[in-house]
This record gives structure tokens, C-alpha cells and sequence, in this order.
């Protein structure tokens, strides 16, 4: 039985032995139509082989309601020549209302001159005063020597009342260019014409095809939103008894659109040119050079070129169109049709493909070709020695794609293969299997070539010591990192790796800073990361930088109350910075990207901002698992029992920091936030009215444990809930030995307000009031409300009178809180001062927002007038204004001083993680 398709009829369209044809499926596409009806002169619509051109046009005609004022013509292969054009074009234009009166008939001539019909055309359009469309179809048919000239002639010269609308399958010389200049042409592009996903699901509904909206989205990008390959979707689509699994299937070589196809494109072309699409086939992009090798024709990228410029199929990708590839549909075909032409150049050709690939910087490509042609030896070879760059550029789903691309058993059989197996495991968060392909491995690395060995005990070495910086094991790291530039050394320069040294020095420093950093080793953690981070910066590896900077901006651990803490919004800035590099580079689902929003969530729960605070957190909780990551899911527990007190909710804090405890015994080295985790447990039960519990936790710690800075807070914190403030103070006074700087942070502002309690309750109500501000000016540049919010300050607060303090705005916000009330977002703010300040600069800030004069704010401070305006002036410079407002201000939003109430205090970023 015989079958006619007609793709731009819709699936409707098919005519077998006879049969009435279906409803044809129109869309609306009321954007394209406005266009055509636009203000324009010319209008020329271009697009491939059913893009649905003269579908839109009809329905435009129909739509618009001008079918009497609409002269349609058809140059396709049957009237290609000059003389029945424009018979065509004559009859058309009679046959609209404003053309019936004006054009005169002309009958067939063999003498027909074309030049003469368009001069007659002319004359008789002249008195037009109506709205007449000319609208030729397949323009690209039309005899470029004469016709395309004439109609160019009509073009430029006809009377404003006609307008031309040309669809084409490419671009036709005819002189437009100059109507872009002037404004009169309008363009509807093969971009223009792709149906979006909406536009589809309507086209299968209107074609009484009802498919599930996942079988949709797989068909849509099948087809690219190539008109003609849904509409032939539909048509095979209907009746099917398994909708998903017939999309999931859909391709070029089904036979109806392979019949299409065949027809108006690969059969339309000329032998070069067919041997160029097919041999190329192979490809998912081709370039010129590569062409070349796989065909011998040394115009190959000009033979791509034109083909572009033809709409035939081919895209190009990058603006100097030297890359190009194939419409998804279009390239099924020429590879069934590859297959049955020439079944046995197939191999070679993926072969040969892998060889350029590999030896130009396309690896990924390279493998796929090797795999293609089921070359498993070369395939490995060149995953194994790829692998290194493929990781330090943090292409983990390439990785483990090409890795499943090889047959199961080979991989315990490849030492080379079995390594990069091992990695991807545990990029997968498989520890057993990553164990597992680690020593079979090890036990394969003798059956390499001696040549080959170590280059293959360097790549085990690295993927041991990234699994040892995921269980925490600081000895194992530290031991790993020496060992690797050395290893790499003795390696000595691959060309497939350049500049292997460098690219593992800066993973091993950055290994080596993060584990230094969740064990607590607070210098030796920010020397290595520093010097990581700048390496990677330095040799292009956006990777590493980007999981550099999420552990830098992890909050650095201090050993005493005295220690100077790192403002935790630059904490929040560096992980912000992390989080964008990792949106660039589509890292978002790895689970540096969580630890870097728990930062930001952790930033955001210590100023009181709990409902800006949950989606950070919840986002981190998604994107690290507990069983692979401990040290990471330790870390994001603990921001969690932090976001639960700043809620007032202890029970769910103290089950947060609970779980801190059998996470940090997955840990080999010891954790830092684990005493910290216990202390705020303490808190909580103290919240909870669970004095007894509190004391039973504190009693169960050694002598050592309950020397830590953390837990003497926490201890204090209980004996002021036990009514001995001489006890807590005592405490206290052990953490506040010694010289205290300038600084923030959420425990010395914690010391502090406990200190406050302490000395209130002793009856010092000066000390009270001094301890009590040197918290506020502690909390004011981050806007750290936590402390204010877990221990009964409110009262004291209250009575800590307005001309007492220079922290006026910051003890509203407090009370506020208090109150019940969330802090009311704001924009996100720039970056953080081009200087830091200096603390005589910050007691200064404290007190622009206030309405004292620079001699009453010396006062104030003690200090001479000109010394305040000198510090004003700098202020001004580096927070980049020259006015009091602006300065204060800029302030704000930096975090610098506390919002005005009801405002916020961190510049956190209000984009959704």
C-alpha cells in the first residue's frame, strides 16, 4: 500500500489508497502572525524542509481575514522559470478584490518577456489604494538569473499598498539588505519557527493524540521543535500502546520521517555532498579538517557552510562558523542510511574520529568514537589517561557516562579502567565500591607495561587521598598530598595532561586545607587553601577554585574567646562567590555547592533571618549524604540546630546537635564543631528547663573537653540558669583573660551577654552595662542577633538606656525579634569595602547614623575632633560616597552597622539556592 505524507498538513495530512483526509492540527501562533501583519514592506520567512512556513502563512492568511486580499503563489519545482512565475504571479493577483480590477490578464507566449510583465505590473498596480499582499511560497526554487532579478525590480519599485511576504528554505539573493537598512523588511528565522513546549503539547491534543507531558518534553527535544518531525511524531504516535516508550524511540529513522527526509533533503543533494553528510554522520559536531579526514574533500567546511546557509539540516555553533552539527532527526537517518550503504567503513570512520578527537583536546568525544567502533582497548587507554583533566574540571557525569559505556566486566580486569571506576563510585558516594574497584586495581597495576605503571599508581594515589579527605583521615591526607607532586614529577610530562604537577599540587593543597579545616587546624588550613586557590586560579581550574573557596569561606575555627573571628558575611561573600563559579559551571548538584548555602543559611540564621535561612539549609541538606560526606553533613546538622534555636524551637535544635555525635565517629580526625555542638546541647536543655540533663552532659566530658572555650560558655550559661552568676562569671573571667581585640562573632558576643547577666545579677550594674555594649559593638557589623535571642537579656536591653549606647538601631532590631517579628528582606548588596576598616574607623561608623555632630562624637570617643573627621573622610573613600546618608547607607548593606528596624543586617543574597 502506498503513502503520500504531507508533514506541513499536520498528521491529518496522509492519503492511503484513497482514503478522506484527517482534520488538519493548526496552532495558533499569534506572536508570528502580528509580525506578518506587521508594519513591513517585505516580510521573508526562512526555514528548513517543514518548518511549517506555508502552514503559518495559510493560517496567518485565514486569521487575519484578508483571503480577497491575499495573492498566493507556489514557485515550487514546477514553475522554477521566469515566464510561468509571473503567469502565476498575474493570475494570483487577478484573482484577489483590488487585483481583479486592476491587473490585466496576459496569456503564454514563447516570446514572453519577464522584464516587460513586471514594467505592465507596475503600471497597473500604480493606482492601488487598498492593502494587497503578494505572497510567493518556495522562493529558493525560483531561476536565480532571471525570476529572483524581476521579482527584486517589483520589490523595489512596487506602490506602498503591496506587500510581499516570501517564504524560503535559505537566504536568495535579491538585494535585501538594503530594505533592512530602511527599516521596511521584517524577518521570521528558523529559530522564530521552532515550536516551543507548550506549542507541541497543543499540536498532539489538536491531533487527537493524547501523550503524557514527559513523552511530550523527549519528543519536543527530539525534534528540536521541527514542525514537520512533531506533526510526523503525531502521525506515528497515534494508536501506539505505549506512548512513553514510543517517544523515548522516536528518531530519524523511523519510517516516516525517514521517508520525509530522504525526499526533501538527502536525496535533493549531490553525490560530494551526501558522501560528506553521511561520512560525518558519526559525529555529534564536525569542523572542516575533520571532515577533511573523513572524507578526502578538502572543501569540506565550505560544503558545511553552504549547507547552513540552505537551512539543510545543519547548525552552526560558534560564530565563526567553523563548527557545525545536524538536526538530532536528520542525523538518525544518515546513520541508518550509513549503515546500510557502507556497514563495514563504520568502525574505521568512529576510529579514525577518536584519533583526531584525542590528539585535538576533545577527550569526552575521543571516548565516545572508541567506544562507538567497540575499540575497548583504546577506549580505556584514553579514559584512563584523560581522567585526571576530566575530574580537575569537575566533569563527574561525563565521567561516569563513559565509564558505563564499557561492557560490565571489563572493568575489573583494566587496572587503568578500574581506577577511574573507583573515582566515579565515589563521586557516586559509594565507599564499598570504591574500595572495592581500588583494589582490583591494585592488584591488576602489574599486568601494565612498565611504561604504564606509574602513571596508573599516581591516578591511584590521587583517588586515595580523595577518599580520605571524604572520611576525614587528616594523617592519610596529609600523607597523600606530600606524596603527589613528587609522583607526578617522576610521571614526567604527558601530553595528553599538561601540566599535570601543577593541576595536583593545587588539588592536593586544596585536600589538604579543607581536611585541616574540618579537624580545626586553623593556620595550616589557611596557608594551604590560599595557596591552592591562587593555583588553581592561575593554571585555569575553576573546579578546584570553586571547592578552594567553599572551604575557605567555611567559618574558621578559633581555640579562645580572645581569638579575632572572621566576619561571617565574608564568610557568606566567599560562598556566594563559590556558588555562582559552581552555577556557571553547572556544579550545583555536587556537595561542595551544599556546604557553600550552609554557609549562607548559617550567616542567615545567626542575624534572626529563619524563613531566608530555610531554603539555604534545606538545599544543603539535599545535596550532601550523611553516609558519604560525614564531615560535610556534620557541618550542615550543626547550621541546622542553629536555624532551629534562632526559631525558639530547642527540642528540634537539640536533636540537630544530637546528631552531630555518631556523625563525628565516622570521622577519623578529630572534629572541631563537635564541642561546639555539645555546648549548644547544654544550652538547649538549659532552654528546655532540663538543668539536670545539662549537668549530666557536662559531668560525662573529660577534664580536657571541659576546658574548651565552648563548653566554658555553655557551663556559664547553665550556673546563670541555676542562680550562681558568681560561678558564671568565674567561668567567663577564664575566656576574657587577657587582651580582647575588635572583633565579631556569634560565642565572643555570646561571652559577653552572659557576661552582662552575670554582672547584672551580682548587683555591678556598670560592669553589666559595659559588658552589655562591648556585645552590641561585637554583633553590630554582622547583625549577629542569636546571642540576644537564647539568653534573657530583653530586660536588661530595656533598661540599657538610648544615650548610653552607640547600637540604638541594633537593640530595636533585637526587641523586635523579640516581639515575633521577621526582619524585612532587602536588595542584595555590592561587594565589601575596596579597604578594610579599621577599628577606630568602625567606632566611628557607629556613630553616623546618629544625629552627633563630629565634636560631640570626639567626646564620645575621647579623642579630638580632627581625628574624627579624618576618620570620616576615609570612611567616605572606602565605602565609596562623600555623603554622611551615603556612607551610612552603604553601611547597612555591607553588614557594617545594624539595619534600621525592621531592616536587615547581612547583605546574604536573596536569590533562591
Amino acid at each position: 500500500m502506498m503513502m503520500a505524507v504531507d508533514p506541513a498538513g499536520g498528521p491529518g495530512a496522509v492519503t492511503a489508497d484513497g482514503a478522506a483526509r484527517h482534520t488538519r492540527a493548526v496552532i495558533p501562533r499569534p506572536v508570528l502572525m502580528r509580525r506578518l501583519g506587521g508594519p513591513a514592506r517585505v516580510t521573508v520567512v526562512s526555514g528548513m524542509a517543514g518548518s511549517g512556513k506555508t502552514v503559518l502563512l495559510r493560517s496567518w492568511i485565514g486569521e487575519a481575514d484578508i483571503t480577497e486580499h491575499a495573492a498566493w503563489v507556489d514557485a515550487g519545482r514546477d514553475v522554477p522559470d521566469a515566464q510561468n512565475f509571473w503567469l502565476s504571479v498575474v493570475a494570483a493577483l487577478r484573482a484577489t478584490g483590488p487585483g481583479a480590477e486592476l491587473v490585466r490578464a496576459v496569456s503564454a507566449a514563447p516570446d514572453l518577456d519577464g522584464w516587460a510583465l513586471v514594467e505592465r505590473l507596475l503600471d497597473d498596480l500604480a493606482p492601488l489604494k487598498e492593502r494587497l499582499w503578494l505572497v510567493v511560497d518556495d522562493v529558493h526554487e525560483l531561476d536565480a538569473g532571471q525570476a529572483l532579478r524581476q521579482l527584486e525590480l517589483l520589490l523595489m519599485r512596487a506602490p506602498t499598498g503591496l506587500r510581499f511576504v516570501l517564504a524560503t528554505r535559505h537566504d536568495v539573493r535579491m538585494g535585501l539588505h538594503r530594505l533592512r537598512l530602511e527599516g521596511e523588511l521584517a524577518e521570521i528565522r528558523a529559530a522564530d519557527l521552532r515550536f516551543s513546549l507548550a506549542e507541541a503539547q497543543e499540536l498532539f491534543v489538536a491531533a487527537g493524540v493524547e501523550l503524557p507531558g514527559p513523552a511530550v518534553t523527549v519528543l519536543h527535544e527530539r525534534t528540536e521543535g521541527w514542525a514537520a518531525g512533531l506533526r510526523l511524531a503525531a502521525l506515528a504516535a497515534t494508536g501506539h500502546p505505549d506512548p512513553q516508550r514510543f517517544a523515548a524511540g522516536f528518531s530519524g529513522t523511523e519510517r516516516t520521517v525517514a521517508e520525509y527526509l530522504l525526499a526533501e533533503v538527502l536525496q535533493r543533494q549531490g553525490e560530494r555532498v551526501r558522501r560528506l553528510l553521511l561520512r560525518t554522520s558519526i559525529l555529534d559536531r564536525v569542523n572542516g579538517e575533520l571532515a577533511h579526514l573523513l572524507t578526502g574533500d578538502e572543501g569540506a567546511e565550505r560544503v558545511l557552510q553552504d549547507l547552513e546557509t540552505a537551512n539543510a539540516f545543519v547548525t552552526s555553533l560558534d560564530g565563526a562558523r567553523s563548527w557545525f552539527r545536524y538536526h538530532q532527526l536528520f542525523a538518525g537517518l544518515l546513520r541508518l542510511e550509513l549503515r546500510r550503504t557502507a556497514p563495514g567503513e563504520v568502525a574505521g570512520l568512529h576510529r579514525t574520529a577518536a584519533g583526531w578527537l584525542a590528539g585535538h583536546g576533545y577527550p569526552v568525544e575521543a571516548i565516545r568514537q572508541a567506544q562507538a567502533a567497540q575499540d575497548w582497548e583504546l577506549a580505556a587507554r584514553l579514559l584512563a589517561g584523560h581522567w585526571p583533566g576530566l575530574y580537575l574540571d569537575g566533569r563527574f557525569g561525563a565521567i561516569h557516562e563513559l565509564v558505563a559505556g564499557f561492557p560490565a566486566g571489563l572493568t575489573a580486569t583494566d587496572a587503568g579502567l578500574a581506577v577511574v571506576a573507583a573515582a566515579d563510585e565515589l563521586a557516586r558516594g559509594s565507599l564499598e565500591a570504591t574500595t572495592r574497584y581500588l583494589a582490583l586495581a591494585e592488584r591488576e597495576l602489574e599486568s601494565l607495561p612498565e611504561a604504564e605503571q606509574g602513571k596508573a599508581r599516581l591516578q591511584l594515589a590521587v583517588v586515595r587521598l580523595l577518599l580520605a579527605r571524604q572520611q576525614g583521615d587528616l594523617t592519610a591526607v596529609t600523607e597523600g598530598a606530600g606524596r603527589l607532586p613528587g609522583m607526578a614529577e617522576l610521571v614526567g610530562s604527558d601530553p595528553v595532561a599538561p601540566g599535570l604537577g601543577e593541576n595536583l599540587s593545587a588539588l592536593a593543597l586544596i585536600s589538604l586545607g579543607s581536611t585541616e579545616r574540618w579537624a580545626g587546624a586553623h593556620d595550616d588550613s589557611k596557608r594551604h587553601l590560599e595557596r591552592g586557590i591562587e593555583l588553581a586560579r592561575r593554571i585555569g581550574r575553576p573546579y578546584l577554585e570553586f571547592t578552594g573557596l567553599v572551604h575557605w569561606a567555611t567559618e574558621m575555627p578559633r581555640s579562645t574567646a580572645t581569638d579575632k573571628p572572621r566576619s561571617i558575611v565574608a564568610e557568606a561573600h566567599y560562598s556566594r562567590q563559590a556558588i555562582e563559579l559552581a552555577r556557571r559551571h553547572g556544579w550545583t548538584d555536587d556537595p561542595a555547592f551544599g556546604v557553600a548555602c550552609s554557609t549562607v543559611g548559617a550567616a542567615l540564621a545567626l542575624q534572626g533571618r529563619t524563613n531566608e535561612a530555610e531554603p539555604w539549609i534545606q538545599r544543603a541538606e539535599r545535596n550532601v549524604r550523611t553516609e558519604t560526606e560525614p564531615a560535610a553533613s556534620l557541618a550542615i546538622r550543626y547550621v541546622r540546630g542553629l536555624l532551629e534555636q534562632a526559631r525558639g524551637r530547642d527540642a528540634e535544635a537539640l536533636a540537630a546537635f544530637q546528631a552531630v555525635e555518631p556523625l563525628a565517629r565516622q570521622i577519623v580526625s578529630p572534629q572541631y564543631l563537635l564541642p561546639r555542638a555539645r555546648a549548644q546541647q547544654v544550652h538547649c536543655l538549659v532552654r528546655l528547663g532540663q538543668a539536670e540533663r545539662a549537668r549530666q552532659l557536662l559531668d560525662g566530658l573529660s577534664q580536657a573537653d571541659r576546658d574548651h572555650s565552648e563548653i566554658r560558655i555553655a557551663t556559664a550559661g547553665l550556673r546563670l540558669a541555676e542562680d550562681n552568676p558568681g560561678a558564671a562569671h568565674s567561668e567567663l573571667a577564664q575566656l576574657l583573660a587577657g587582651p580582647v581585640p575588635v572583633g565579631l562573632g556569634f560565642r565572643l558576643t555570646t561571652v559577653y551577654v552572659l557576661e552582662a547577666l552575670a554582672q547584672d545579677r551580682l548587683g555591678d550594674q556598670a560592669a553589666a552595662e559595659t559588658a552589655l555594649e562591648r556585645s552590641l559593638e561585637l554583633a553590630e557589623p554582622d547583625g549577629v542577633i542569636l546571642p540576644f535571642l537564647l539568653s534573657p537579656v530583653l530586660g536588661l536591653l530595656e533598661r540599657h538606656a538610648p544615650h548610653r549606647t552607640a547600637h540604638a538601631s541594633l537593640i530595636a532590631e533585637i526587641r523586635s525579634l523579640h516581639a515575633g517579628a521577621e526582619p524585612v528582606p532587602r536588595p542584595p548588596s555590592p561587594g565589601p569595602p575596596a579597604e578594610p576598616l579599621s577599628g577606630s574607623e568602625i567606632r566611628v561608623l557607629r556613630y553616623l547614623p546618629t544625629n552627633l555632630t563630629a565634636p560631640e562624637i570626639a567626646r564620645e570617643l575621647s579623642v579630638s575632633p580632627n581625628t574624627v573627621r579624618t576618620h570620616v573622610k576615609n570612611l567616605y573613600a572606602k565605602l565609596g560616597t562623600n555623603r554622611r546618608a551615603g556612607a551610612v547607607e552603604r553601611a547597612r548593606a555591607l553588614g557594617l552597622l545594624a539595619p534600621r528596624s525592621g531592616g536587615q543586617a547581612m547583605p546574604a543574597s536573596t536569590a533562591s539556592p
